[in-house]
């Protein structure tokens, strides 16, 4: 835990003449952290919403909801671009049932998307694991599952913002958007699953699903629930194997190299 999230525990601690406690266990506490940075065009943004929905209210997850402990998880959507970036669509509620994923689905349907400059997945990750640390409900397990279609580019490095969330017992899946467009070609990076491999996820059997194309986007989103809520053999199946080393900068450099150019991520 970062220092002032240790200050502010203690205090309350203090406060309360104890530790605090969490109001509600849970299966699982899902942090789902949605990429719009500008690489990403108005229709992208509109297919990736409207597939989290479709997602959300499919039989295969709700099938999955009920493969779980006790049927309950926690759940949350935040959308995320560059350092301290981040609109929380639907705060944390509990979901325990297909009419509560319908809910939560309809809500993210009723707004829009809006694009927002750079690409900071070191700040989302930072982001997640305090909306996950400040939430009313008490997991067995904590995931952030991240979305993105670039490499991180500000906020400091990746991995550092990672392995704090790994010390606090988050695991982090991914999952990369790899479709082309010429929107965002020149930000494009060729083994962006590799890159989330080896500098964005981690934690016990932590996993990406890779979007190549984007009429693929709700299958890959479905199956990706289903894994985090239900479970399975996700290292074997989805897992992206990469040789160490692999440049965690990457993003960084590429947005030094570009920065004369007016249309950034």
């Amino acid at each position: 835990m970062r220092p002032c999230a240790l200050l502010a525990a203690a205090l309350i601690a203090i406060t309360l003449g104890g530790t605090p406690s969490k109001a509600e266990q849970v299966d699982l506490e899902l942090l789902l952290l949605v990429d719009v940075s500008r690489s990403m065009s108005s229709d992208e943004l509109k297919i990736q919403r409207e597939g989290y929905a479709r997602a959300l209210t499919s039989d295969s997850v709700a099938a999955a909801l009920g493969r779980t402990l006790t049927g309950r998880i926690a759940l949350a959507y935040v959308e995320w671009a560059g350092e301290n970036r981040h609109t929380v669509l639907h705060d944390w509620t509990r979901i325990d049932g297909r009419a509560d994923l319908e809910r939560f689905a309809a809500t993210l349907l009723q707004s829009r998307s809006i694009t927002q400059s750079r690409t900071s997945i070191t700040s989302a990750l930072r982001f997640g694991a305090f909306m996950l640390d400040t939430n009313e409900f008490d997991g067995l397990r904590r995931v952030i599952d991240i979305s993105g279609d670039g490499p991180n580019n500000q906020g400091g490095l990746v991995t550092e913002a990672r392995d704090e969330a790994l010390a606090e017992g988050i695991i982090i899946n991914g999952l990369p958007l790899m479709t082309r467009d010429i929107w965002g070609e020149r930000w494009r990076l060729e083994d962006l699953d590799v890159y989330y491999t080896r500098c964005v996820i981690g934690g016990p059997g932590s996993f990406v699903v890779p979007v190549r194309e984007w009429r693929d986007f709700t299958a890959a989103v479905t199956r990706k629930l289903v894994l985090e809520i239900a479970g399975g053999p996700t290292e074997r199946l989805y897992a992206v194997q990469a040789a160490a080393p692999y440049d965690c900068e990457v993003g960084e450099k590429m947005w030094r190299r570009n920065r004369p150019f007016d249309d950034l991520p």
